[in-house]
């Protein structure tokens, strides 16, 4: 498989929209990732179970790497406000055990702190970012994988522009495949 890097990128450019900023995660970040990662509402349609601090601040150093090894990575969303995280979005390349394998498309994902679900937040987000990845992605698509069960996220993809492309299993879960075409220009 051949790996392509989007951009000679070292860290996340700064967005903003209307209510938030997605910037560059930072280790000072980490306390504020344990708490959302092990918070049920959070946890129970990703990964089943709370992350361990260990498995957290693992998360962290991926996210900071993603973006200096393929140009795309994560994000961490603070409210525009006050300063405060409130979770985190973007796009990997995780390279999941899964069958059929997702390929090489960036897989966007997001998790928003459970005092500001019901907001909007989400989509807000996830539209801003793919306005970024459609504007430096080489791929004609990005994928999204969820629990068939999340309705809430599944609603965020289709604002986002997903549709089903094919069910499967992760982590001993079933998961939903979703894909999105880049848009034309």
């Amino acid at each position: 498989m051949t790996i392509k890097r989007i951009t000679s990128l070292a860290t996340a450019p700064d967005i903003l929209t209307e209510r938030t900023r997605l910037r560059a995660h930072r280790v000072d970040d980490f306390e504020p990732m344990v708490a959302m990662w092990q918070d049920e509402a959070i946890y129970r349609h990703i990964i089943g179970r709370p992350s361990t601090a260990s498995e957290t601040w693992s998360r962290l150093l991926r996210y900071i790497g993603h973006w200096h090894a393929l140009g795309f990575g994560y994000w961490v969303i603070e409210d525009r406000a006050d300063g405060h995280y409130i979770g985190e979005a973007g796009f990997a390349d995780f390279r999941r055990d899964m069958d059929p394998p997702l390929g090489p498309e960036p897989e966007a994902g997001w998790a928003i702190v459970s005092a500001s679900h019901g907001r909007g937040l989400a989509t807000e987000v996830m539209q801003a970012a793919h306005t970024w990845i459609d504007a430096h992605n080489p791929h004609g698509q990005t994928v999204c994988i969820l629990a068939p069960e999340h309705a809430a996220s599944i609603r965020v993809a289709e604002k986002c522009g997903y549709t089903h492309g094919y069910d499967t299993t992760f982590a001993g879960g079933p998961t939903s495949v979703m894909k999105r075409a880049r848009p034309r220009a």
